[in-house]
Parts: C-alpha cells; structure tokens; sequence
C-alpha cells in the first residue's frame, strides 16, 4: 500500500501517472464490487419467480421510508456512473500517454509480451460498455425486453432468455466472457498498483484474480443457460 498512499499524499494526483492508475485501481474496485452483488441477486432466480419478484421489489424500497421509491437505486446508479466515468477516463490518459512516448513506429516491431487479457484491454472495456448500454435498455427501462411491466422481473428474464432469443444469449454470453478477461487482468494490475502485490505473493495473487474472475463470470453465465435449457420457467 506504500506506492497508493505516497501518491495520494502528493499534490497533482489528477496529472501523474501513477495517481492516474490509482485512480483506475479504486473506480475498477468499486466497479467489481458491484458486479459481485449484482451477480449473488441475479442467482435468486433460482429460488422461484416469487423470491425473483419479491427482492427485485425489495431493491426499490431499501431506504423506505427515508428514501423514495428506488431512491437507492438511483442513488447506487449515479455512484457507479461516477466510478465507470473515473475508470474510461484514467485508461484513456493512460492509453493517451504510452502512445505519446512511443511517437515512433517501426515497420517491424517484435510483439509485446502479455496475456491475451493484457492486449484486449481496451476492446474489452468497448465491448462491455456497449453491454452495459443494451442491458439498461433490456432489462432496466424494459425498451428492448418483451416484457414491459417492471413488476414482473422473472417474467422479463425468461422472455429475454427464451430459446427463439438465443442471439441474446450470445450476446450475453460474449460480454461476459470479455469481463471475465478484463477481470481478470484488471484485478492483478490493481493490486500491483495500490502496491499489495510482490514477487513472494504473485502467483498466489494471480490466482485470487482468476478465481473472481471465473466466479463472477460463473454467476452471471448460470442465468441465461438456466432459463435456455428450460431449468429456469
């Protein structure tokens, strides 16, 4: 934690590079978070439609009667649009910098090396951004989901899922498999970043990355194939 700490404590966080990739290191924490609550409720489906309905209600009346209704849930959305908004802007001055201080290009240039997560980094994050995009559009404000009554969040699965959408399932399924990668990636540079990892922790650290990785992915890929296989009604 020494390299985060000593950049925080320095003025012009916002400008330095190391300050840049703390910055993409919390919004990205903050981010994975989220999708590790998103993905143990998406698994309630599997308790029946009623249990399915019954916490996708209980969602917007968290904060009742403080909050209005799906007070949280706004106020969650803006906070995870501010972290998404903080992780594409760091990586672009990030991106934006390594290509200033490689301004020159050979003819022939022996590839990097790196994982296959390492070199699609960016077109993961287009990937899953446009994801992100459509699955407001499907399954949040219901403009591209069968189903518009959003009292019935079964209902809306199983018709987003049916066999006769399977281009939606493969769809889905790229997009997670593609954060899957970039999970998996962006897990391990974080913790490189906010100074936890060292040679003595890598391998052991490498395999937290892919274990979260492959759980959240896991999660997220048991609904869809749940309801196409007709487990899920």
């Amino acid at each position: 934690m020494a390299v985060a700490n000593q950049t925080l404590s320095r003025p012009g966080l916002f400008r330095s590079t190391v300050g840049q990739k703390v910055i993409m290191a919390i919004s990205g924490a903050a981010l994975v978070l989220f999708l590790l609550a998103h993905m143990i409720g998406n698994l309630k489906i599997f308790f029946g439609a009623e249990a399915f309905d019954h916490y996708a209600h209980w969602l917007r009346e968290i904060g009742a009667p403080a909050l209005p209704h799906s007070g949280f849930l706004w106020i969650q959305r803006i906070g995870l649009l501010a972290a998404l908004i903080l992780h594409i802007w760091s990586a672009a001055v990030l991106t934006i910098r390594a290509r200033k201080a490689r301004p020159v290009k050979y003819a022939h240039r022996k590839p990097v090396q790196g994982s296959y997560a390492a070199r699609t980094m960016r077109w993961g994050g287009v990937i899953v951004f446009l994801f992100v995009v459509y699955h407001i559009l499907d399954l949040t404000t219901r403009h591209l989901n069968p189903v518009a009554d959003p009292t019935k969040a079964n209902a809306a699965v199983v018709a987003d899922f049916a066999p006769d959408r399977w281009y939606v399932t493969a769809f889905y399924t790229l997009a997670v498999v593609t954060l899957g990668f970039h999970l998996r990636h962006g897990i391990w540079s974080a913790l490189q970043t906010l100074g936890v990892s060292n040679a003595r922790r890598e391998r052991a650290l490498k395999g937290v990355a892919f274990a979260v990785a492959f759980v959240i992915c896991a999660g997220f890929l048991a609904v869809p194939f749940a309801v196409l296989t007709g487990l899920v009604k």
